[in-house]
């Protein structure tokens, strides 16, 4: 077997089991301390008591990426209306989420995760040895901290509407 099969083979194992086993809808969310695009420290404590839709995304600027933040982006007031705050985590440096942030309008906050530990605890880290990114993951954690969805495999351009009819399904319940 060449080096590169096996090398594209260790790479697709990796892709394939991610840590997802560990987190559980019910669960209280993993903490977490990062910076946002402005350069403010934000925690994870400080969006409890609403809704959070915490996205995590692979790359600032690319496309997939850009079209599910803009759908965000265009669902914003529907999911401040259910009480939701949205959150969208990379790997990216600060300055990049800034850039991205202000390029395309995005009315939320953006935290940089550039060693991938917080990607890492929700089970969304893609660590290829020499390059970390965040898989397209996202959850929509309840105002009491706890996950209440999961989502790994969305369109990104229908991103926002799926995770805001279940918000929509969810916030009846409450």
């Amino acid at each position: 077997m060449s080096s590169l099969r096996l090398l594209l083979i260790t790479l697709l194992l990796a892709a394939s089991s991610p840590l997802l086993a560990s987190i559980h809808i019910g669960q209280l969310a993993p903490g977490f301390v990062l910076q946002d695009q402005h350069g403010q420290s934000r925690s994870s404590e400080q969006f409890r008591s609403k809704w959070l839709v915490l996205y995590f995304y692979p790359k600032a600027a690319t496309p997939g990426c850009t079209e599910e933040a803009c759908s965000f982006r265009d669902e914003i007031v529907l999911l401040r209306a259910l009480g939701a705050d949205v959150v969208g985590i990379s790997t990216d440096s600060p300055a990049a989420i800034r850039e991205f942030g202000r390029k395309h309008q995005l009315p939320f906050t953006l935290l940089a995760d550039p060693d991938g530990k917080t990607a890492e605890r929700y089970g969304a880290l893609l660590n290829l040895g020499i390059m970390k990114f965040a898989k397209r993951h996202s959850f929509l954690i309840d105002p009491s901290g706890r996950i209440m969805r999961r989502y790994t495999d969305l369109d990104t351009k229908d991103y926002a509407k799926t995770v805001l009819a279940d918000l929509r399904a969810l916030s009846k319940g409450s």
